[in-house]
């Protein structure tokens, strides 16, 4: 089972060493790569002003904010809900670098989980086109409309189905292979199909299975059926 949790920040500014801070996270769980409809999101409380710039941003005013958690409140939930899932973050070294830096003030140990970066996956794979969350979406016809304004939940969301189509679109989830799925919290493995120990009888009649041979007779020795039986298994 592969867990992966799409993840995104809002936050005061830029730079957490120059004392920015966290306002926001919102998580998105995958579990084979499908939306499992679990998520993680909080505002927090940032102890400072929220700059002009950044509410224009995310339009998560301080009025708003001050009655709203502490980090250190909530890091255990946080942490708890994104375990050792693989993290899916749009320019993962911005949000990497404010959880860790709001973790190191805490004495907590940084983050080790295996982090996707999509802006590095989306160059990759679009070498030389923009690859912001809003051209992806527009590139792969995903509907932003609701994304007026940046928000930590919205765009983990949004992001979750740009990651899908970036890995090969959502036809990866239809694999012919073992499946896990979970529902309503109960997670159930559907394994493959196993081959029938005996074919079912053949529901051809004779004259029809006479008619079959004399077919694929004309079709040579290569020929795709030349590999099957050339007696009639009788139903029962």
């Amino acid at each position: 089972m592969t867990r992966e949790i799409v993840l995104d920040t809002e936050t005061t500014g830029l730079s957490p060493v120059s004392g920015d801070r966290i306002v926001e996270i919102g998580c998105v769980e995958l579990i084979n790569h499908i939306p499992t409809g679990r998520h993680f999101h909080i505002y927090l409380n940032p102890e400072r002003d929220v700059p002009d710039e950044a509410f224009r941003v995310h339009g998560l005013s301080t009025e708003f904010l001050r009655d709203k958690p502490l980090f250190r409140a909530e890091v255990d939930a946080f942490l708890e809900f994104i375990g050792d899932g693989t993290l899916v973050i749009h320019n993962a070294p911005f949000d990497m670098g404010f959880l860790n830096y709001e973790l190191e003030k805490l004495g907590r140990p940084s983050l080790t989980n295996e982090v996707i970066d999509t802006v590095m996956v989306a160059r990759e794979r679009h070498p030389g086109a923009r690859v912001s969350l809003d051209a992806l979406c527009k590139h792969y016809g995903i509907d932003n409309s609701k994304r007026v304004l940046h928000g930590a939940l919205l765009d983990s969301e949004i992001l979750a189905d740009v990651y899908l189509e970036l890995i090969g679109g959502r036809q990866v989830a239809l694999a012919l292979v073992a499946e896990t799925h979970v529902e309503a919290g109960i997670s159930v493995t559907i394994a493959p199909a196993r081959q029938r120990p005996m074919p079912l009888p053949s529901r051809l009649s004779d004259i029809e299975f006479a008619a079959h041979l004399k077919l694929v007779g004309t079709l040579g020795a290569d020929a795709l059926w030349s590999n099957y039986p050339t007696e009639l298994v009788a139903a029962e």
